[in-house]
């Protein structure tokens, strides 16, 4: 095996259960002991940049951040990347989101936190405590006049349904979207990818694929799993992601990235 010089790892499902607020301590002390060994460590996830860094806050200064699926990458507090949505689909596609009606419900992401249009309590209750993002609550997104980043609607236990028999074949042909977890799904600019992401940061740190290790489990992993030269679907991934990953490794209930970074790295 080549030597490792970059980790990034998902989280929702790859790490821990979709939509836990916190991570286990052993994670946290093996990106110490990863940064100590001169080895970089990334998160690669739908969630918005102030989600990860609370979710993350004893190592929050040593994780690179590749937010939004790879629409939003950020070092040490500095904006490395930003891709926004064009405004046409902005607006085409939040008209569409508002029609779901009771029991769906849609976050808009910018470079600067979230916008919610939603009277779910419950629903702005994950977002906050669930999530830990940074957030307001609008009328009218579109009357802000601010450019998305992302759009990503929810549905409680799952949306995949709909996810894959509607919304994927409706928007495809427009926008990268794409199953997050059992209950979102995606909405970003066509360029947007965590593949073409983790990429960026290969040429921007100088690392070669074959020196990349990544970690994944839904559909919005598979360019990571084709970005990195030791890929790893853990157990509980996708069978399409297990495809195009290398190796396999125990699910999140197992704490697998741990495993394989402990017996792997450290």
């Amino acid at each position: 095996m080549n030597k490792i010089k970059l980790v990034v790892s998902d989280i929702d499902g790859t790490l821990v259960k979709d939509s836990s607020p916190d991570i286990y301590p052993e994670m946290i002390m093996a990106i110490k002991e990863l940064k100590k060994k001169g080895i970089l460590f990334g998160i690669a996830s739908g969630r918005q940049y102030y989600s990860i860094r609370a979710m993350f806050r004893e190592v929050s200064d040593d994780i690179i951040y590749l937010c939004e699926n790879g629409a939003h990458v950020v070092y040490r507090g500095e904006n490395l990347h930003i891709k926004e949505m064009k405004d046409d689909f902005t607006r085409q596609l939040l008209n569409d989101l508002r029609t779901y009606g009771e029991g769906y419900d849609y976050v808009i992401s910018t470079a600067n936190g979230s916008y919610l249009e939603t009277r779910n309590k419950a629903f702005e209750a994950l977002i906050r405590d669930g999530y830990h993002n940074k957030y307001e609550l609008t009328k009218d997104f579109l009357a802000l006049k601010i450019p998305s980043i992302k759009m990503a609607i929810y549905h409680k236990d799952s949306i995949r349904e709909l996810g894959e028999t509607e919304l994927i074949p409706k928007w495809s042909p427009y926008l990268k979207t794409c199953m997050a977890g059992e209950e979102w799904v995606d909405f970003m600019d066509p360029s947007v990818d965590k593949g073409d992401a983790l990429r960026f940061l290969q040429r921007y740190f100088h690392v070669d694929a074959k020196e990349t290790m990544a970690f994944g489990d839904n559909s919005n992993d598979i360019g990571l799993m084709e970005a990195a030269g030791e890929s790893y679907a853990v157990a509980n991934a996708r069978e399409e992601v297990k495809e195009k990953a290398r190796y396999l490794c125990p699910s999140y209930h197992e704490k697998g990235v741990y495993q394989v970074i402990r017996e792997r790295l450290l």
